[in-house]
């Protein structure tokens, strides 16, 4: 019973950002209804994996949908989703506007249909500027904000793009947002709206909601950037056997590292005394604490800190983290039986409600599982149903 219970959303998104925010929407309590290709989504390629077309991409990013493929370039297909679209709640889609247009499933023509419906559609660039047609995929994205160019300044020279889909999912994030709140505004008003949530400009903002500093102001007071981010002894620090997550922000994190270090040297220098001073000499500072981390063990420091109130958290791999004491205790990486896949790990919803708890209502689906089922939802016939498989506006459904 999730807070979006009653939500009907038609997610006519691949790949990645689309998916992961109608997944959210779907753990969220709406119905989530995946309409994909009759070849199905791309990331059911990514492996590896324990049968065709149920890779890890496509399982982690598709939970709490059904599955049903139509071709939308076929007038039985179109129809079908018009069929789909005239009760729903909220349409999300990330092919560019004008591939939409061409499917004949513009807004214009959706809103006549369902003047309730959100029309949400991720896509690369705002539709009022002269990129509104070019394609764009996370990696570019990343590029054109800046991301490659600070993980230069902060490294070896060499740009490189973050080991993350992270526009992807900051997009969809924001997605989800957007489209709750034109549910809202929809319930308000009795009117639904066409909202675009474009990657370039969400990750602008995000980028530069950091770094825009001195930039800020016009004329500028310097060249940007956010100088305790920026110094390139911000990282994990080296222990005598290993790594290690501190940060020792504020002033009284650093009087009770001094304290529990024994380093009142420090509190009486300068660089280290005040906010102010260890913001001005963020290197100094950063390149002292890489020393001081490197006399003791990993567990000798976890204890030290920890008694100490000094924020410090475990370095981990992809493999240690699936055993944090934390994530455990909570029940963060579920095993489940998936109905085809076996036992799979899953991750739990993150948000929590009093009122209406959240938890996934079905694991990632097999291409066109519920297809006869949302036909017959919308009217078709099984003899209907039968004539558009053997069309080819859609398949049968799996073994």
């Amino acid at each position: 019973m999730g807070p979006l219970k009653g939500i009907k959303v038609i997610d006519m998104t691949t790949v990645l950002m689309g998916p992961y925010a109608t997944q959210m929407l779907g753990d969220y309590g709406a119905d989530a209804i995946k309409v994909e290709s009759l070849d199905g989504d791309v990331t059911r390629l990514i492996g590896p994996m324990r049968h065709a077309g149920m890779g890890p991409v496509f399982l982690n990013t598709n939970r709490s949908k059904r599955s049903i493929c139509l071709d939308l370039k076929k007038p039985a297909g179109r129809e079908a989703v018009l069929r789909l679209l005239k009760d729903a709640d909220v349409l999300v889609y990330n092919v560019r506007p004008q591939a939409m247009a061409r499917l004949q499933l513009g807004y214009d023509v959706v809103s006549e249909i369902n003047p309730r419906l959100v029309y949400a559609g991720v896509f690369g660039f705002g539709q009022d500027g002269p990129y509104a047609a070019k394609p764009a995929y996370d990696d570019l994205i990343q590029g054109a904000t800046a991301l490659p160019a600070l993980m230069a300044q902060t490294g070896d020279g060499v740009p490189r793009y973050v080991p993350n889909a992270l526009v992807d999912r900051i997009v969809g994030l924001t997605a989800v947002g957007a489209i709750c709140a034109s549910l809202v505004h929809r319930d308000r008003t009795g009117r639904g709206q066409r909202v675009d949530i474009p990657m370039f400009e969400t990750m602008a903002g995000f980028v530069m909601g950091d770094h825009m500093g001195g930039l800020t102001y016009e004329p500028p007071l310097d060249k940007g950037g956010y100088a305790r981010h920026l110094s390139r002894d911000r990282r994990p620090y080296k222990t005598s056997d290993g790594y290690l997550s501190v940060i020792v922000y504020n002033d009284k994190q650093w009087e009770n590292f001094f304290k529990a270090t024994g380093r009142d040297d420090l509190r009486a220098d300068a660089k280290f005394a005040t906010f102010a001073g260890r913001a001005a000499n963020i290197d100094v500072v950063y390149a002292e604490l890489a020393r001081i981390f490197e006399t003791r063990t990993t567990a000798e420091w976890i204890e030290l800190l920890t008694k100490a109130d000094v924020p410090v958290m475990p370095m981990h791999d992809l493999a240690s983290i699936l055993h944090d004491e934390h994530l455990e205790a909570t029940g963060f990486f579920p095993v489940v039986t998936h109905p085809t896949e076996g036992p799979i790990r899953s991750m739990k919803v993150t948000a929590t409600w009093s009122e209406t708890e959240a938890e996934p209502v079905r694991l990632a689906p097999r291409l066109n599982e519920h297809g006869a089922e949302i036909l017959g939802e919308i009217g078709y016939s099984q003899d209907e149903i039968a004539a558009m498989v053997r069309d080819g506006v859609t398949r049968s459904a799996p073994e």
